[in-house]
């Protein structure tokens, strides 16, 4: 299997600007990728958001096996975290953030009323790995109505905070961490659902890749979606050659276009137009 790394150079000052801004906030709110909630998240956020409430928002669980997206939050709800489904592009599932914002951070907002401190707006930042959706869901949870607070006393020069309403106010910036690949598996899963650059994955590697776990966890579904038959023997590559012969993707008269029908399967897979595939399990 090919080697999927990654090696941004702005890793580290990423992490330190996090780290400062950390400081200013009571709430994480951490996007994860529905298809695969670990190796979308990465470790170091539990050690920078320690003392913070937090809530993780399962991204594009429409893209994922709804069953298992339901033992996910579990997972997650038992390690201490507030959990929901959502999708930031449609917008499904942002309506009911607000109401786990003030669960999330019930105990802080009742020290801040002992204190006599009424209506201090819960101060949240978002955070993920690139391409998990972070832009997106700030656009879609701030809507276009928000208004950007200035710079206040004792907020850093430059720092935006969107004001969503009197109890919430979100730092512009998301906050970038990056995937830990301590195995292989991670790399993977990034590739597959389109976390890494394309020119660097051999796509063919990652349809077979993919087949073989289409087929062992969600027989029937290749099948199903490129009208093909597939016997127990036959091996991944053959199945591209299936679908290539399936759905028409030829080069010059009849050699079978490989690539095309991987690109097929890889985007098909990303698209949802296999089903509804979750990669990973807790």
């Amino acid at each position: 299997m090919a080697n999927y790394q990654w090696y941004p150079g702005h890793m580290t000052k990423a992490k330190r600007m996090m780290q400062e801004n950390i400081k200013l906030i009571d709430l994480v709110i951490e996007l994860v990728d529905a298809r695969i909630p670990l190796s979308s998240r990465n470790p170091d956020i539990d050690e920078l958001g320690k003392n913070k409430s937090r809530i993780i928002l399962l991204n594009k669980s429409d893209l994922a096996d709804a069953r298992k997206n339901k033992i996910w939050m579990e997972y997650f709800t038992e390690k201490g975290f507030h959990v929901l489904e959502i999708n930031a592009k449609t917008g499904a599932g942002i309506k009911s953030i607000q109401g786990a914002v003030q669960e999330a951070c019930r105990e802080k907002i009742a020290r801040d009323r002992k204190r006599g401190i009424l209506n201090r707006p819960v101060r949240a930042m978002v955070v993920g790995i690139p391409n998990v959706g972070k832009s997106t869901f700030i656009n879609s949870f701030a809507g276009k109505a928000c208004a950007k607070t200035g710079n206040k006393p004792g907020v850093t020069k430059g720092k935006q905070w969107i004001r969503l309403n009197k109890g919430l106010e979100l730092l512009d910036t998301p906050g970038i961490l990056w995937p830990k690949f301590e195995d292989q598996t991670v790399g993977l899963h990034l590739a597959m659902i389109g976390s890494m650059n394309d020119e660097i994955v051999h796509l063919d590697e990652l349809a077979c890749e993919l087949i073989d776990f289409l087929r062992a966890q969600y027989p029937g579904l290749l099948e199903k979606r490129y009208e093909i038959e597939i016997s127990e023997a036959q091996n991944a590559y053959d199945t591209i050659k299936f679908v290539c012969i399936s759905k028409k993707c030829f080069l010059k008269g009849e050699e079978l276009d490989i690539m095309k029908s991987s690109a097929m399967i890889v985007d098909d897979f990303r698209n949802g137009k296999i089903g509804k595939i979750t990669l990973e399990m807790p």
